[in-house]
C-alpha cells in the first residue's frame, strides 16, 4: 500500500474520488501515465501495488464515488499496460465484475464501461472471466436502468466479438450457464440468450447443433411469448437449426424427439405448429433413431390431426402418413403394445378424425403383426367394443373391421359374438342406434351364414326371454330387409328342397322361437306354408297382445315389398299354394278390422284369382287343423306346394315339423310364463302400497315408477 501511496500523488488519489467526473477522468489520465511508466521500468511490483489500492481503497469502498473512482482507474491502469496487462487481470477483472452488481445503478454503468475499456486492451486474454461476465451480462440485460441496458449491450457486442475470434472458448462449459437459464421469462433476458445462441452457431469451430437438445425446449418455449420479436427470434434460431439437421450426418434425435413430443401438446398455436413441423422432418430423417419413439410421437401427432388450425391439421396428417409407413419389426425396439397403448387412449378422443386415425393404427398392427397384437388382445377389447357405440358411423365401421379381422381365427370368432350380444344385453340403446348397422356389417366382413348361426346359438340359451326375443326381432328384420344379407334369403327360400337351405333353416329357427313374428316371417321366407298356418293356429290368447300386433303390421307391410314378391306371384295359383293363402287369412284374422295393415292384407288377398282352385284342395286343406296334421303326421316331409306326404322315416332334404312345432310352443310357454310372474310381481307391489295407507303410497310414489319394475312381456322391442 505504502508502494501504491509513494507513487500516485495524493492529489491524483483525492481528485479520483471526486463527485465530478471530469476532475475523476483527469485523476484516471494521470494514473494511466503512472503505470505506462512503471511498466516501462518493468517494476510490476508497484504496478500490482497500485492495482491493489484502487481495487481495494476505492472499488470496495462505501462510497459510490470513491467506487466510480476507482472502476475508471482500473480501467485506466489497464490501457496504461497495453500488453503486458494480462498478466495482472486476476487483480483488475474480480473488482470490475463485482461492480456490475452494485446497488448504485451510476456504479453499474461505469462498471461496464470499465469493463469495456479493459476488454478492448486484453481482447482474448478476457476469455477465462467469460463465464462470469456472462452471468453477469445476462443480469444487467435486464436492468431497471435504461442507461446500465445500453452500456451493458455495447459491452455484450464487444465479448461476442471476442469469443468468435477466440480458440480459448469452452462450449462445455458455457452450456451449463445458458441451459440454466433458458426458462427465464424476462423478454430481455430471453432476446440476450437467443442473441448469444445465434452467434455462437455462426461460428465454424462451435458445434452447437450438438448441444442443441440441451436449449431446445427453452427456445420452444419463447415461441409465445407476447413479445412479436422475441417470437420471430425464436424461430429463426429454430429454423437455422432444422435445416442444419437436414445437413447433418450425425444427429440425437431422441432427447429432442421427447422434448417436440411435449411441445407439440403447447396450448399456444405457433408452438403446436413448429413442433409438429420437426417432428414431420424428424419422421423422414431419424429413421432407426425414432423407433424406440414412436408411441410417443403418435402420441404427439393424432390430437394434432384434430387442431382447430388447418396448418397444423395437414402437417399432422402429413407426419402420421409417413409413420405408419414405415415397417419395422419388433424385435428391433419397436414396442407394438406402447403403440397400442396410445391408440387404445386416443380412442376416448371428443374428436372424431383423432379416433379414425387410432382406428388405423390398430388396423394397421393387425395387418402388420398380427400375433403380437392378439398377445394385448384382452387389454384392448373391451375398448373396441365400447366403441361400437362411438357416434360417428365411420368410427363403428372401422372398429368392425379390426373386429372382423380378429375374428378370423375361430375362437375369436366366437368371443366377439358372445361379447356383442352381452353388449346388447347390457345396453339395449346400442341394439336400438347401431343394431342394424353392426350386424350387416358384419354379415359383410364375416362368413353371413356362419355369423347368423353362431347368433342363433348363443340366443337358443338365452336366459333374459325378454331380450332374447328383442334380439331376435331385430336379427329377423335385419334378414328379411337388408342387401347384405340376400344370398341367405335365396338360401332359405330353398330349404324344403335343398340341404344347405334346411340346415340354416333348423339353426336359426331354434332361436326364432322367441318371437311368433320371427318364426312366421321364417316360414314364409323358406316357403314352409303349412307350418306357418300350423304356427297362427297354435298361438293363444296371451300371444295376441299390442306388441304382437305391432310386429304383424311390420310383416303386413314388408309382404308388399320386392324381397316378398315372389309369394305374391304364388297367390296366383291358389290352388298349388292353399297352404299360402290358408296363413295369409290367418293373419288376417288376427288384425283388428279397423288397422291399416288389416285393409292392406285384405285387398290383396281380393287379387287372388278364384277360378283356379281345386274343390278337393279346398276340402283337404279346410278339414281339419293343420297343427294336429303336423303333429300326427311326425315323419313327414313337407314339400314346395304344400303337399304331405310319407317319406318312410327318409328324412333326406326333409324338417320334422312336428318336432319344430313343438319347440316352439314350448319357448312360448316359458314366455308366458315369465309373463305371469311379473304380472304378479306387479300386482304385490300395488296390494303393498295400497295396504300402506295414501300417505305412504304418497310418500313412496316416485319410488314405484314403471322405470323400476320388471319389463312384462308386452313391452318387447323390436328395431323400429
Amino acid at each position: 500500500m505504502a508502494d501504491a501511496l509513494s507513487v500516485i500523488p495524493a492529489s491524483v488519489l483525492r481528485n479520483l474520488s471526486d463527485k465530478l467526473y471530469e476532475k475523476r477522468k483527469n485523476a484516471a489520465l494521470e494514473v494511466e501515465g503512472i503505470v505506462k511508466q512503471l511498466a516501462l521500468s518493468g517494476d510490476h511490483e508497484k504496478i500490482s501495488a497500485v492495482i491493489k489500492l484502487l481495487a481495494k481503497e476505492f472499488t470496495y469502498s462505501p462510497q459510490a464515488n470513491h467506487r466510480k473512482g476507482g472502476l475508471i482507474g482500473l480501467a485506466a491502469a489497464t490501457v496504461g499496460l497495453t500488453s503486458e496487462a494480462a498478466q495482472h487481470l486476476e487483480q483488475i477483472v474480480p473488482p470490475v465484475l463485482n461492480s456490475l452488481s452494485d446497488q448504485d445503478s451510476r456504479v453499474r454503468y461505469y462498471a461496464c464501461e470499465a469493463l469495456y475499456n479493459i476488454a478492448k486492451v486484453v481482447r482474448g486474454d478476457l476469455i477465462i472471466f467469460f463465464n462470469q461476465i456472462f452471468d453477469a451480462l445476462c443480469k444487467l440485460s435486464a436492468d431497471s436502468d435504461a442507461n446500465v441496458q445500453s452500456a451493458a449491450h455495447l459491452l455484450d457486442r464487444l465479448v461476442k466479438d471476442i469469443v468468435t475470434e477466440s480458440d480459448q472458448f469452452s462450449i462445455e462449459e458455457f452450456i451449463p450457464l445458458l441451459r440454466e437459464r433458458m426458462n427465464v421469462l424476462n423478454p430481455y433476458v430471453r432476446q440476450f440468450l437467443v442473441g448469444w445462441i445465434t452467434v455462437l452457431d455462426s461460428v465454424p469451430d462451435i458445434d452447437m447443433l450438438g448441444f442443441l437438445p440441451d436449449f431446445l425446449d427453452g427456445l420452444f418455449n419463447m415461441l409465445s411469448d407476447s413479445s412479436p420479436e422475441i417470437r420471430q427470434q425464436a424461430d429463426s434460431a429454430l429454423s437455422e437449426f432444422l435445416q442444419e439437421i437436414k445437413n447433418s450426418p450425425s444427429v440425437d434425435y431422441g432427447r429432442m424427439a421427447e422434448i417436440l413430443v411435449q411441445r407439440a401438446a403447447s396450448p399456444d398455436e405457433f408452438t403446436r405448429l413448429t413442433a409438429i413441423t420437426w417432428i414431420n422432418e424428424f419422421v423422414k430423417l431419424g429413421g432407426d433413431q425414432l423407433v424406440p419413439y414412436y408411441a410417443d410421437i403418435l402420441g404427439a401427432i393424432l390430437p394434432c390431426i384434430s387442431d382447430k388450425e388447418e396448418k397444423i391439421r395437414v402437417v399432422a396428417r402429413e407426419t402420421n402418413e409417413e409413420l405408419r409407413s414405415i415397417k419395422s419389426d419388433p424385435a428391433e425396439t419397436f414396442d407394438v403394445g406402447a403403440i397400442l397403448y396410445i391408440a387404445r387412449r386416443q380412442l376416448d378422443s371428443e374428436w372424431e378424425a383423432t379416433r379414425i386415425e387410432a382406428l388405423h393404427w390398430i388396423s394397421t398392427l393387425l395387418d402388420r403383426h398380427r400375433a403380437e397384437v392378439l398377445c394385448f388382445l384382452n387389454d384392448i377389447f373391451d375398448t373396441l367394443l365400447k366403441a361400437l357405440s362411438d357416434s360417428s358411423d365411420e368410427v363403428v365401421l372401422l372398429v368392425l373391421d379390426i373386429h372382423a379381422c380378429i375374428a378370423r381365427d375361430p375362437q375369436h370368432f366366437r368371443q366377439l359374438i358372445v361379447f356383442l350380444v352381452h353388449n346388447f344385453r347390457v345396453d339395449h340403446s346400442l341394439l336400438e342406434r347401431r343394431g342394424a348397422l353392426i350386424i350387416r356389417r358384419l354379415c359383410v366382413l364375416l362368413d353371413a351364414e356362419r355369423f347368423y348361426r353362431e347368433l342363433s346359438t348363443i340366443l337358443e340359451g338365452e336366459a333374459d326371454l325378454d331380450f332374447a326375443c328383442i334380439m331376435v326381432q331385430a336379427l329377423n328384420l335385419i334378414l328379411l330387409t337388408s342387401s347384405e344379407l340376400s344370398v341367405l334369403r335365396e338360401l332359405l327360400k330353398q330349404s324344403l328342397v335343398n340341404a344347405a337351405g334346411k340346415d340354416l333353416f333348423v339353426s336359426l329357427y331354434a332361436s326364432w322361437c322367441h318371437s311368433p313374428m320371427a318364426i312366421l316371417s321364417l316360414c314364409l321366407l323358406a316357403q314352409a306354408y303349412q307350418h306357418a298356418s300350423a304356427v297362427i293356429q297354435s298361438l293363444v290368447e296371451e300371444d295376441i297382445n299390442v306388441k304382437f300386433l305391432v310386429q304383424l303390421d311390420k310383416l303386413i307391410r314388408l309382404l308388399e315389398t320386392p324381397i316378398f314378391a315372389y309369394l305374391r306371384l304364388q297367390l296366383l295359383e291358389p290352388g298349388r299354394y292353399i297352404w299360402l293363402l290358408k296363413a295369409l287369412y290367418g293373419l288376417l284374422m288376427l288384425l283388428p278390422q279397423q288397422s291399416a295393415a288389416f285393409k292392406i292384407l285384405r285387398t290383396r288377398l281380393k287379387t287372388v284369382p278364384s277360378h283356379s282352385f281345386n274343390g278337393d284342395q279346398l276340402k283337404r286343406a279346410s278339414s281339419g287343423n293343420p297343427c294336429s296334421q303336423i303333429l300326427h303326421y311326425s315323419g313327414s316331409q313337407i314339400t314346395e306346394d304344400g303337399n304331405l306326404r310319407q317319406d318312410n322315416g327318409n328324412l333326406q332334404n326333409g324338417i320334422n315339423f312336428a318336432s319344430r312345432l313343438q319347440q316352439f310352443v314350448q319357448m312360448q310357454r316359458q314366455h308366458r310364463m315369465l309373463e305371469k310372474s311379473q304380472e304378479q310381481s306387479i300386482a304385490r307391489s300395488s296390494s303393498t302400497l295400497s295396504k300402506e295407507g295414501p300417505e305412504a303410497e304418497e310418500s313412496r310414489g316416485p319410488q314405484t315408477s314403471n322405470s323400476n319394475l320388471p319389463p312384462s312381456r308386452s313391452s318387447r322391442r323390436g328395431l323400429g
